[in-house]
């Protein structure tokens, strides 16, 4: 099981993506946790290195956990990622390890990973992804 914590950042019907250097799909931002680290500081830490932007840590609050079979990886591993939404300073910007970042809505769900499909199954099923 790949753990993994995500920023789920959905407005006006669109939701912010990101694509790695090398891979073919889109994720929500995030990652995995260091030795010791909370969600809290996975989020805060992941969405800096990746989208140069400061999560506000007192506007962090759990938006879903959803599991699928993990791109890109061997048959049966599985990937759980723990969403939360929270606003943030700054202007989204691919850094890092990230290539490009895009605002996507339902009708790019085949261009996410499985598990992004689970995520914006939900976004669409409650108004939030259009």
């Amino acid at each position: 099981m790949i753990d993994k914590i995500a920023w789920l950042h959905a407005v006006d019907g669109r939701v912010l993506s990101t694509r790695s250097r090398g891979k073919d799909v889109y994720y929500l931002p995030g990652g995995k946790r260091e030795p010791g680290e909370s969600d809290t500081e996975t989020l805060v830490r992941e969405i800096r290195e990746e989208l140069d932007v400061e999560i506000t840590p007192a506007s962090i609050a759990p938006a879903g956990v959803f599991e699928a079979e993990a791109h890109g990886h061997a048959a049966g591993t599985l990937v759980r990622m723990t969403c939360y939404t929270a606003e943030y300073t700054g202007t989204p910007a691919a850094s890092s390890e990230i290539e490009e970042i895009a605002w996507l809505t339902y009708a790019d769900r085949d261009r996410v990973s499985a598990v992004d499909k689970l995520i914006f199954d939900h976004l669409h099923e409650t108004g939030r992804l259009g």
